[in-house]
């Protein structure tokens, strides 16, 4: 045996030995929520943990607002808006029914407080207006969300308006939804604080935010409510315990309290059971493998990126990681350079698999050093 399959082998006797006895805690089965849809998906990951009609088209009310601010959000992050522009309100966006921030026609108002509008107090004014400025018209403004949507992979999902006004055709998911608030949380989390704000004062009326999980759990900071008679009550929440973060989307319950309370049920049970690990971490030399032919006669061989998963608490450990290299590695060797497999089983089950890479360059060592190499390759064939 190589020397290389030998310090692999036992590498892989230590791992299993540590096995041995481990047992996978116990699991029960997830709650089942009085709700139409519903998903939890860890946001680090993006990896579905409980899900349930989730790709159901419904209709999302004012969960449709999160794509209107996300959008704003983009604009702002590309430097296309800033915080202080000023924004011109139209007839159209002062006369809307529904929830409002209470702005007035054609007064200016701030993006920052249109986007506090939008968010905190779910004002259907604050989002024709934040529409019309950065499309022009809110029909527009709705082929862009269209556009944005399918740019972060909500395959089930169609904008008619920027509210979720009821409308034909107007139409998401719980899976779709779960995708926009991670995309929200992770573009910009400066401007994702605006979700925990528990309340907004505009022209003199003070509203707090429709999200009460914001005041009933400290580990909750955001999203968004949303409710019309033919939606229901619905709410996407986000919430995050030490390196841990879930996404709770949940679609067509009976009250703003049942929205609430079903909400809990999934991250309670996210959070009881689940977490964020990082199972391989990024240029973490996994093995020193011997190279020929080259200036150097190792090389590390590891991840350029972390392998993060979901996983039921209690196990990390019980992970195990097995290494497939060649072992007559021969320069040149560049950094990035795929030079072999990891796998990673819990009880006998592949969870993962990905390539490896070396760490570092090896360049092209001379031509005697070459030509002696080749000579022990050969007899390295020969006997191995």
């Amino acid at each position: 045996m190589s020397a290389l399959f030998a310090r692999f082998a036992v590498f892989s006797l230590v791992v299993l030995s540590s096995l041995l006895h481990a047992q996978i805690p116990l699991l029960p089965a997830p709650p089942q929520l009085a709700a139409t849809s519903y998903v939890l998906m860890d946001a680090n990951t993006g990896e579905i943990i409980v899900q349930h009609n989730a790709d159901e088209q419904l209709p999302p009310a004012s969960l449709t607002k999160m794509m209107t601010a996300y959008i704003a959000e983009v604009q702002l992050k590309s430097g296309n808006l800033q915080l202080s522009d000023e924004v011109l309100i139209s007839e159209k966006a002062w006369r809307k029914q529904g929830s409002k921030m209470w702005v007035e026609w054609n007064t200016k108002v701030t993006i920052e407080d249109l986007l506090r509008g939008i968010i905190i107090q779910s004002g259907n004014d604050a989002s024709i207006a934040m529409a019309e400025h950065i499309a022009g018209d809110e029909d527009v403004f709705a082929q862009l969300m269209n556009q944005y949507a399918a740019q972060l992979g909500m395959q089930n999902t169609t904008f008619k308006n920027s509210t979720g006004w009821p409308a034909e055709g107007h139409l998401s998911t719980a899976n779709d939804l779960a995708l926009l608030a991670r995309a929200i949380i992770y573009h910009d989390p400066q401007l994702y604080k605006l979700y925990a704000e528990e309340s907004f004062e505009y022209n003199g009326i003070k509203q707090p935010n429709r999200n009460s999980l914001l005041r009933d759990d400290p580990s909750v900071d955001g999203l968004k409510t949303g409710h019309t008679e033919e939606a229901g009550y619905c709410l996407v929440a986000s919430a995050k315990k030490k390196d841990t973060r879930f996404i709770s989307v949940v679609m067509g319950t009976k009250s703003s309290s049942a929205r609430s309370s079903e909400s809990k049920k999934l991250l309670n049970y996210g959070f009881s059971f689940f977490e964020s690990a990082t199972l391989v971490a990024s240029y973490e030399a996994l093995h020193n493998a011997r190279v020929w032919k080259g200036t150097s006669e190792s090389v590390n061989i590891g991840l350029l990126e972390p392998i993060n998963k979901t996983i039921q608490k209690g196990t990390s450990s019980l992970h195990e990681i097995q290494l497939v290299i060649d072992p007559t590695l021969t320069a040149p060797i560049l950094k990035g350079e795929v030079l072999g497999k990891l796998t990673i089983t819990l009880e006998g089950k592949v969870v993962h698999e990905q390539s490896v890479v070396a760490l570092d360059n090896v360049p092209e060592a001379g031509f005697f050093k070459r030509l002696w190499d080749g000579f022990k390759i050969f007899f390295f064939g020969l006997f191995n």
